[in-house]
C-alpha cells in the first residue's frame, strides 16, 4: 500500500471490533507503573544476601565486561589522569556497598565494622581481595616517610591481565578501578582516604601494581587518640 501526501489511514481496530486483539489486551492495574515484574512478584532486593556468596564469574565474562568499562571511560578524556579518574569514580560506589555486604557475610564475631586503620587494611587485603580476585593481596606495607600512607601490592592484578596499553600510554594503570573500590570501602568505614594505582613491574612480575592509600589527617589524629587511650 502506497501512502501519498494528503491521504488518510483508516483508524486501527478496537478490541471490541477484533476479538483476538481483545484477548491480548489486559487492563492495567491502577497505581502500578509500567515496569515488568517477575510472576512471583520478587525482585533482586528479595534475594538472600548470602545466596551468591560463593558464586564466581568466568574470566572471559570479566574480561569482556571490564574492557567495555575501560572503553566507555576512555571517551572524551583529556589524558591518562582523566581516564584513571573516571575508572576510580566507577569503582567507588561498589566499595561503598561492599563493606556492609562482606561484613554481613562474616561470622558474628568478625562482623564488626573496623574503626582502626590496621584492621581495615587487613580486611581489605584479605576479605575484600579474596571476594574480588579469589586470593589475598601479596603485600601490605607502611610508608617509612609518611605515617598516613600505606601500600598494597598485587603481583598479577586481574584488572591488568586483559588490557592492552599502547606505548604512548604506558603510565596508565587499569588498577585505578580497584583504587576506587578501596577508596569506597575506606569511606564506608569512616576512615576517609585517597587511593591511587601505580605500576611497579619488574622482570619477575611485569604487571605488578601498588595501590597507595593516603588517609586523611583527621583519621591519623583519631588513630593516635585511640592508641593512647588503650
Amino acid at each position: 500500500m502506497n501512502i501519498s501526501q494528503g491521504s488518510k489511514l483508516p483508524p486501527p481496530p478496537t478490541p471490541q471490533q477484533h476479538p483476538a486483539l481483545a484477548a491480548q489486551v489486559k487492563p492495567s492495574t491502577p497505581g502500578r507503573s509500567g515496569l515488568r515484574t517477575p510472576s512471583n512478584r520478587k525482585t533482586i532486593y528479595d534475594r538472600n544476601l548470602n545466596r551468591t556468596r560463593t558464586a564466581e564469574l568466568s574470566r572471559a565474562s570479566f574480561a569482556y565486561l571490564f574492557s567495555e568499562m575501560v572503553s566507555y571511560a576512555q571517551h572524551r578524556v583529556t589524558g591518562i589522569q582523566d581516564l584513571e579518574r573516571r575508572l576510580n569514580e566507577q569503582g567507588y560506589p561498589l566499595g561503598l556497598r561492599l563493606l556492609p555486604l562482606l561484613l554481613h557475610r562474616e561470622p558474628p564475631r568478625l562482623s564488626v565494622r573496623p574503626i582502626r586503620i590496621l584492621p581495615l587494611l587487613q580486611f581489605i587485603t584479605t576479605t575484600l581481595w579474596r571476594h574480588l580476585f579469589g586470593h589475598p593481596a601479596d603485600t601490605l606495607e607502611r610508608s617509612s616517610t609518611n605515617e598516613n600512607e600505606y601500600m598494597v601490592s598485587d603481583n598479577e592484578p586481574l584488572v591488568n591481565a586483559y588490557i592492552s596499553v599502547p606505548k604512548e600510554m604506558n603510565q596508565f594503570n587499569a588498577g585505578a578501578y580497584v583504587a576506587g573500590v578501596v577508596e569506597g570501602v575506606c569511606d564506608a568505614g569512616a576512615l576517609t582516604a585517597r587511593v591511587s594505582a601505580h605500576n611497579a613491574g619488574d622482570e619477575m612480575w611485569p604487571g605488578k601494581t601498588v595501590w597507595l592509600i593516603r588517609f586523611g589527617e583527621g583519621v591519623v589524629e583519631r588513630e593516635g587518640l585511640l592508641e593512647r587511650g588503650k
